[in-house]
């Protein structure tokens, strides 16, 4: 089964952080949420959320994606954060699935790994996540599962 992380920082825009958590584990995939500061988040327009982990306690860990939810001041919060850098460099030069959705890819930048690469900012949070869902697991889970929520094509 792949694993995703999806990292949560204060002011992460709650809806691209919730849909993405909750289509990827509809698609059987482990997801992990993990704070950058701690398991307590607060999103950009005051939901808080229990993240499962922090980025200190599984900095190490090897993730299929690694997946940033946009947001203000969340994608600055991840975009000026060295262990979120890191984090994202390490992923990318293993080839491993690097996503950000929204404002977030200004972290990829900051992180040097958009070097040679085009970059959209989509905020279309149910295409995102079932994009992820098409690379990670298949094209057919994918459309099974916007058929499943009623989504239309």
């Amino acid at each position: 089964m792949p694993n995703a992380c999806v990292l949560l920082a204060d002011g992460f825009e709650e809806i691209e952080a919730i849909v993405v958590i909750d289509v990827l584990r509809r698609a059987g995939i482990d997801v992990v949420t993990v704070g950058t500061r701690g398991t307590q988040v607060t999103g950009s327009h005051g939901v808080p959320i229990e993240a499962d982990s922090t980025l200190e306690t599984c900095a190490d860990t090897n993730w299929d994606a690694v997946v940033l939810p946009g947001g203000l001041p969340g994608a600055t919060n991840l975009r000026d954060d060295e262990q979120v850098r890191e984090l994202l460099r390490r992923q990318h030069e293993s080839g491993r699935t690097v996503a950000a959705i929204c404002a977030a890819p200004i972290a990829l930048g900051s992180a040097g790994v958009l070097e040679g690469r085009r970059a959209t900012c989509p905020g279309t949070a149910f295409d995102f996540a079932l994009m992820l869902v098409a690379r990670l697991v298949d094209e057919e889970t994918a459309e099974a599962l916007r058929d499943g929520m009623l989504l239309s094509t």
